[in-house]
């Protein structure tokens, strides 16, 4: 089995897989529990969040008649930066030229990835984007090629260390190990994005509830990451003023309601606002609703785009894929629409996950992305742990694996 899970600022998310012995993987069970703990994708009080992680996933646990002993997270926001970076190494023997090795390729990703770091930081994924031989680039595997001087081009995404060490705490207090920790936007290319998306240049918008974070790809890797602290809560935030409410009441309406794009609503049907102290149940229009909605929304896209703008570089101007919504704030009516509005492009498509069998009706939504990502991304260290166990007598974690250029995205990246 594996057993992605996604801690939220407002809700935590598990999705169970289970790999047969055909090599085909199976979602068997999935749960879905109010967070605690968290505020803007942080854990801020470790015992609340491990309370909640610990609910999550026995929900999941009795989902599936099941017993968990480990989980593989994701992790978001502010604390994740990306970059890019180079190495060279030569490829000679007794001044001959000669075929590149898989040792030459583990070379030049060390010598790529030989960059000072703030000790408060830590690398959580090496993703190579490129290779060049001999000045000639855009080589997806340079290995058995012939040539004098190797060069890679690489990703590099690094945390803040106390966010790592904090999500391990909480999830071993918990009682359950963790198998590692991936970035959630490049989880969620595994179970939402196509790998002619990838090659063309796409943006995955992960709109939670405290932040909103960004993946761009271009040529089948990353190329820049981006996160804004601001995401659904503050539309549960808006609709509780504008109208009164408590933030709970609020939270019902929007789930309920929730519209981001005019011209969607259709018939203005009325919406019980509840009374508050005494006061009497009042009646708001959905498209009253949806002006407020869609104010919020509005802001955090053009802020999104802001972010991609300054942390692409060029390469946004390369983008001919897809812009695809994930995460729950991508379950608006009208999100779509609304992005297409200000991103001035008709790319955008909501991030359903891929059909896996099993319990469908349960996981294919934008907001099971990251889970499912997890779980499809780690199929293979579902398959390994036997024989690891076999071989050395006990269970490893992964750790650093270097893969080449289609399969960096494909396999798991701790």
């Amino acid at each position: 089995m594996i057993v992605g899970l996604d801690i939220g600022t407002s809700v935590i998310k598990v999705a169970v897989g289970e790999v047969d012995e055909d090599g085909k993987l199976q979602i068997i069970a999935t749960s879905s529990r109010k967070s605690a703990g968290l505020r803007n994708g942080v854990i801020v009080n470790i015992e609340d969040a491990k309370d909640a992680i610990r609910e999550a996933i026995e929900a999941a646990e009795q989902d599936g008649g099941i017993l968990v002993n480990s989980v593989i997270t994701a992790i978001g926001g502010s604390q994740i930066e990306g970059e890019q970076s180079k190495g060279v190494v030569p490829v000679r023997s007794n001044k001959n030229n000669r075929e590149i090795t898989t040792d030459d390729v583990d070379k030049v990703i060390d010598n790529a990835t030989a960059i000072m770091l703030p000790e408060d930081k830590e690398k959580l994924h090496v993703i190579p984007q490129n290779y060049i031989v001999d000045g000639f680039g855009g080589i997806r595997d340079p290995i058995h090629r012939i040539g004098i001087r190797l060069e890679a081009e690489v990703f590099i995404v690094t945390a803040a260390k106390t966010i790592i060490q904090n999500m391990r705490a909480c999830i071993s207090r918990a009682g359950y190990a963790l198998d590692g920790v991936m970035l959630k936007t490049l989880a969620q290319t595994q179970s939402v994005c196509h790998e002619d998306e990838m090659e063309l240049g796409s943006i995955i918008i992960d709109l939670g509830a405290g932040t909103t974070d960004v993946l761009v790809l271009l040529n089948g890797a990353p190329v820049g990451t981006a996160s804004v602290p601001v995401g659904g809560n503050l539309v549960t935030n808006d609709i509780a003023i504008v109208t009164g409410i408590p933030v709970s009441a609020a939270e019902d309406i929007k789930l309920k309601y929730g519209c981001c794009w005019g011209p969607s609503v259709g018939e203005d049907i009325d919406v019980i606002l509840p009374g508050v102290g005494g006061r009497a149940p009042e009646i708001i229009g959905k498209t009253q609703l949806c002006q407020i909605i869609q104010a919020r929304m509005e802001q955090i896209f053009t802020m999104v785009k802001a972010a991609i703008m300054k942390n692409t570089n060029d390469s946004i101007k390369q983008l001919s894929g897809n812009i695809i919504l994930t995460g729950g704030g991508a379950q608006f009516e009208g999100v779509v629409e609304l992005a297409q509005a200000v991103f001035k492009t008709s790319s955008v498509r909501l991030g359903i996950p891929e059909n896996l069998g099993g319990i469908e009706e349960k996981y294919r939504r934008p907001d099971f992305a990251t889970v499912i990502g997890l779980v499809t991304a780690n199929k293979g260290l579902a398959q390994n742990k036997e024989h690891r166990r076999k071989i050395r007598g006990h269970q490893n974690k992964t750790g650093g694996e270097k893969v080449s250029f289609l399969k960096k995205i494909k396999d798991a990246l701790f």
